[in-house]
């Protein structure tokens, strides 16, 4: 242990790495408490928490490696999507939290924010308004009737963890609670649409493609302003604009 790693960083939230601890400080203590208690309710791999004095939040490392990155490609089996798909359906299918977590917002209040991120970035001069027009109507098939689920709420390809086949962690649980399972399996696979098959022979075919496609692009509308305003690029390859283009 001979130097401290950030993972990232942000006006909200860090995450360093200390050889085999990684320590979270969130500005926001309810984030801190929703970790906690997701990780202990979980019936899937979590890592290990070590001590929790908030806003820090101190985590074992779990081991493997993960399926990829957004923007980049993922050279991982059939077999291990498909591993992580079973570990997703068994979140799923878990009994729920208490908290109504990140993907458990209403289709009213989804709708509200859409219009306003869809008016400033074309207002901005941020997107072209016939790409931004064509993602909104793709997204309105996210806007209808869900069972809720246990969900994790930020499942990105950065988040799960496998050794092999064998899924040895999940990963940043802040934002986790009662929600729609779709926007996980959307989030996961966001930017790997050529995998989402993968993905579901392992989690199940029940599920609604149209609603996995609207979900792309509501939350990458939904996520452009926050990304450009904390540090982060959606015009890189494969990332968000890449994602809404690909509705075109």
């Amino acid at each position: 242990m001979d130097e401290v790693n950030v993972v990232v960083a942000h006006s909200e939230r860090a995450t360093l790495r200390v050889g085999d601890v990684f320590l979270k400080v969130d500005a926001d203590q309810a984030r801190i408490d929703v970790e906690v208690e997701a990780i202990a309710l979980a019936p899937v791999p979590t890592p290990e928490i070590l001590w929790c004095k908030p806003p820090v939040l101190a985590l074992a490392a779990v081991p493997g490696t993960t399926l990829g990155l957004l923007g980049g490609p993922s050279t991982a089996s059939p077999a291990a999507w498909a591993a992580a798909g079973a570990a997703l359906r068994t979140l799923h299918d878990a009994p729920l939290p208490t908290r109504t977590g990140r993907a458990g917002r209403g289709p009213d209040e989804l709708a509200a924010d859409l219009d306003g991120e869809c008016e400033w970035l074309v207002a901005n001069g941020v997107l072209p308004a016939d790409l931004v027009t064509r993602n909104r109507q793709v997204a309105e098939a996210a806007f209808r009737p869900w069972t809720e689920a246990f969900t994790h709420g930020d499942l990105q390809i950065a988040h799960l963890f496998l050794d092999g086949e064998e899924v040895t962690g999940i990963i940043d649980w802040s934002e986790a609670g009662r929600g729609d399972a779709l926007f996980d399996v959307a989030t996961f696979t966001l930017g790997h649409e050529d995998r989402l098959g993968d993905l579901l022979a392992g989690y199940g075919t029940d599920v609604d493609l149209d609603v996995i496609r609207a979900w792309w692009s509501l939350r990458s509308l939904l996520v452009f302003r926050w990304l450009t305003e904390h540090g982060f690029d959606p015009f890189a390859p494969g990332c968000e604009v890449d994602v809404l283009k690909s509705r075109m």
